[in-house]
């Protein structure tokens, strides 16, 4: 029966795959069932789990993002480049393609943390780096250590599963749109409805949640404590919760109206507004010592990428505490959000090549993120060290690192209106990321359904919604921290597993890569006329 013909209950109730759908939602409903019934349990239980998955797994993430890295810069620049995703032209142009790919992907903490970030490590830097705190020394290191964070690795983790996903979905018959798919060279075409497959997709559903709820809470807390902090309004958990459900309401909105009249638009408008915010502060900023801040900071990540990429912290004092509470905690973070943004991203990607991808995922993402943190977070540390602004407050902990963007531009002329467009910024980027990532939670509970019912995405968004402010009532910031490295955390190996799966693939199907003169090419393959991975119209519904 079409699904016109079904009403929008029969179109939920014919989509939906139950073992995702309902072990996916009873386990996060049931967490939030939970608080209500006992908030002190969830409490010391987040807080358990974050303990365990930071003394046994830490190393683990830093590896593993490590090689992922490596692995896409690879891709961009070896011969497996130009495997296509199919045999259709792009969907959207390369402008919308990437605007959609950055906002769905890390844009709203790419905004939350620019003002803020680099301050704490020029108060207190990397235990790697021999650098005095409060510095001048330590302004680089600061932009160095913010750069490294939030330029390639994060970035990588989404574009491992987007790649991985997307791939095999285009160029496999019967391989559905969701995460487990990413698996496939592994698990096999034929057992992507089996229990193992399950197990990842019900994760993922689960990851999604507790990675995008953090955010969500991040953005919250931001208007909550500016409120407080600018204007003198305190609106306590009644405020959360309007906050929340607000955004919440007007994240719906966007998703009910789809990729190309919801996402795509609001993407392209983020990054305008993105780039008049950042060009306008490196204007009004100190403009010569940022460019030579910048300029020193990024030749400075380049060289101690590989030292910074697997720093433990052991056997320096302090350090194993540091590299947790930043570096691990981001790398989960992002492990969080790899799911639904690698659904996301492969979504978009039909007819584009693992060069397109990949270059855009991380290299082109990188392009608009350094000058950001640069211009923003530079001018932050500049000001705090030359007394022009004071965020002693925020290094000290005494406020939250969300009211650094009303201490950064209230410094500034027509500060209100820098600060009102900060917030519109912040708000529209989480939009795309919340609607994009309710999208994939509702595909990966539909078997990879790509258009699926307004009845499961606004589901979902509510659900979205209700984890976000209870892990802001019962913890704020540390709570949201938390949530992020429990639910990240085993999604590195999944991760790591897809980066596998595509390596052997791409070698058993298009052929070994060597290097020869100097050069990579392509080596001896297999018979390409007999391979399983031949370009199909597959998945031709999104």
């Amino acid at each position: 029966m079409p699904d016109d013909d079904l009403g929008p209950v029969g179109r939920f109730r014919e989509e939906i795959d139950p073992v995702v759908f309902l072990f996916g939602a009873g386990l996060t409903v049931g967490i939030i069932a939970t608080f209500f019934a006992s908030p002190g349990t969830v409490e010391s239980t987040i807080a358990y789990l974050n303990g365990a998955m930071l003394q046994y797994l830490n190393w683990a993430l830093l590896v593993i993002v490590f090689l992922i890295v490596l692995f896409l810069l690879f891709l961009i620049v070896g011969p497996w480049g130009k495997i296509k995703f199919g045999d259709h032209p792009p969907e959207y142009s390369f402008i919308s393609f990437f605007t959609m790919l950055y906002s769905a992907g890390f844009a709203a903490g790419v905004v939350f943390w620019g003002p803020t970030e680099a301050l704490f490590y020029y108060a207190n830097p990397s235990p790697l780096f021999d650098v005095s705190g409060g510095s001048a020394a330590a302004m680089t290191i600061a932009i160095q250590q913010t750069l490294f964070h939030w330029a390639l690795p994060q970035l990588a983790v989404f574009t491992i599963m987007g790649l991985a996903i997307g791939y095999f979905t285009y160029n496999y018959e019967n391989v559905p749109l969701r995460v487990s798919s990413a698996l496939t060279p592994i698990l096999g075409a034929d057992n992507l409805d089996g229990p193992i497959a399950k197990l990842v997709d019900i994760l993922a559903v689960f990851a999604t949640i507790g990675g995008v709820a953090t955010s969500l809470g991040f953005i919250g807390s931001q208007f909550i404590s500016g409120l407080s902090f600018q204007w003198g309004i305190d609106l306590g958990n009644a405020g959360i919760l309007l906050v929340v459900t607000t955004m919440t309401l007007l994240f719906t909105i966007s998703m009910v109206l789809g990729v190309d009249k919801g996402i795509r638009r609001l993407s392209n408008f983020n990054m305008a507004l993105f780039v008049a915010l950042m060009v306008a502060t490196f204007i009004v900023g100190p403009s010569v010592f940022l460019v030579l801040l910048g300029t020193q900071a990024v030749g400075g990540m380049i060289t101690d990428f590989v030292s910074m990429s697997l720093f433990t912290g052991a056997g320096v004092e302090g350090g194993t505490e540091w590299a947790n509470a930043w570096t691990v905690f981001y790398w989960a973070w992002a492990l969080s959000w790899s799911p639904f943004a690698g659904v996301f991203i492969a979504r978009i990607s039909k007819g584009r090549t693992v060069r397109e991808v990949a270059f855009t995922g991380i290299a082109a993402t990188s392009a608009a993120t350094i000058p950001w943190f640069t211009f923003v977070g530079g001018t932050a540390v500049w000001a705090q060290h030359n007394g022009v602004a004071d965020f002693g407050a925020v290094i000290a902990g005494e406020v939250g690192p969300e009211v650094s963007g009303f201490i950064l531009f209230d410094a500034f002329p027509l500060g209100t209106v820098f600060m009102i467009s900060f917030m519109i910024l912040v708000t529209t980027f989480f939009i795309t990321s919340a609607d994009s990532s309710t999208l994939a939670v509702s595909m990966m509970t539909t078997g990879g359904k790509a258009q699926p019912s307004n009845i499961n995405r606004i589901f979902w968004g509510v659900v979205l919604g209700m984890t976000a402010a209870i892990l802001m009532i019962i913890g704020g910031i540390e709570a949201l921290q938390s949530a992020a490295i429990i639910t990240g955390a085993p999604f590195a190996f999944v991760c790591f597993l897809a980066m596998l799966g595509l390596a052997k693939h791409f070698s058993a199907t298009h052929g070994r890569v060597i290097l020869q003169d100097g050069a990579w090419i392509v080596g001896p393959g297999p018979d390409r006329s007999k391979s399983a991975d031949t370009p199909t119209a597959a998945n031709d519904d999104d």
